[in-house]
């Protein structure tokens, strides 16, 4: 039953000390994935972008507004000037939370007669939004308590008010994630594990004696790839919004032209994984190394701001960070071209640079 065990072990473990890859990929990777990942993910939710509307400019508000940073729960990223400039602000994501301060504010503070201070907050990210909701409410009682002497009215009346997602919801913020999330995925591997298949059955180089030139032959294999993005991700928007009843508020024409956008990065990221993996088990292996970094350092699951400042540059390259932002604008908040064109570009940067360095390197391994 036992017999030639020996030498099968040996020839085994011959074969893996002859793959340095397999040895980085079993020891080293998950060690690096458990530092960074234990670093980077946090839930308690800190440093969420707010925009200020300050319409009383005096001693009173200015001290609210540093009551407000020094939780370490707001970070103050713009003040303006309207109310529409302050819900602008949100929908297109670039603030999280907007607080309003009236302009009779430091007048009603000083009479003990109490001022109502508005905070809008965007619920698309239900964890975000119910941190703080909590930490404004807090502030307020606790701002009140304070000076409980003068008055026995609270002087801070915060009132948070639940954007996009009244209810918090959390599918709604989950569910267009796993869009970009899925589409990234099944987009990667079906690339890289095609392409590799084929290096295995030899049939990749019989294609190169064909009148098909490589650059050919490399968008050839991508385009199918494309198509299929494309149906896939109609598919799962209508899973969205027939089975988890999630709204789509913006313009299904514009997700519909930004998508393929995200193609190229997908595509490029499979074509890149094809050029380093030797058989499909290294491809399988290697797509574990941006499948990770996407689902947890993209904003999918936890918040981008709470990250270290160590980890927040990688969160900077990952493509699916930008899509995510997009489909979320869209999808939750309504938002237009006016308020997403800078992740788009960013998008179209990201997925240039990954298919072109893919390119460059399937050519060189053709040649």
């Amino acid at each position: 039953m036992f017999r030639g065990l020996r030498a099968i072990a040996a020839k085994e473990f011959i074969h893996v000390l002859r793959e340095p890859s397999t040895i980085v990929f079993a020891l080293f990777i998950p060690l690096i994935q458990l530092i960074i990942f234990g670093y980077a993910l946090d839930t308690d939710v800190k440093h969420i972008p707010t925009a200020v509307l300050n319409q009383d400019q005096r001693t009173a508000s200015r001290d609210l507004i540093d009551r407000f940073t020094a939780t370490q729960y707001f970070d103050v990223v713009d003040y303006v000037g309207s109310d529409q400039a302050l819900r602008d602000e949100i929908v297109s994501g670039r603030a999280h939370v907007g607080i309003k301060i009236p302009p009779d504010f430091s007048e009603k503070v000083a009479r003990g007669t109490g001022s109502q201070v508005l905070v809008l907050i965007d619920g698309s990210d239900s964890q975000v939004a119910s941190r703080a909701q909590s930490a404004a409410l807090s502030l307020g009682l606790q701002f009140s308590s304070e000076i409980v002497g003068r008055t026995a009215a609270p002087l801070i009346d915060v009132r948070p008010r639940v954007l996009f997602n009244p209810d918090m919801r959390s599918a709604n913020f989950f569910v267009p994630g796993l869009v970009g999330i899925i589409m990234q995925i099944v987009l990667m591997m079906l690339t890289a594990l095609s392409i590799v298949r084929e290096k295995e059955n030899g049939t990749l180089e019989q294609l190169l004696v064909t009148p098909v030139g490589r650059f050919g032959l490399m968008i050839g294999k991508l385009v199918p790839y494309a198509v299929l993005g494309l149906l896939e991700i109609a598919i799962v928007l209508l899973f969205m919004w027939t089975v988890f009843a999630v709204p789509i508020h913006g313009s299904i024409l514009l997700l519909a032209a930004v998508a393929p956008v995200f193609l190229f990065s997908g595509l490029g990221l499979g074509l890149l994984i094809s050029t380093f993996a030797q058989s499909q088990v290294q491809a399988f292996q290697a797509s574990f190394l941006i499948i990770m970094p996407s689902v947890l350092l993209s904003g999918f699951v936890f918040p981008r701001e709470s990250m270290p400042a160590l980890i927040y540059p990688i969160t900077t390259i990952i493509p699916v960070t930008y899509f995510l932002e997009i489909l979320r604008g869209i999808i939750i908040r309504g938002a237009g071209w006016s308020e997403l064109w800078q992740q788009v570009f960013i998008l179209i940067g990201l997925g240039v640079v990954i298919l072109t360095i893919a390119a460059a390197r399937f050519q060189k391994r053709l040649g």
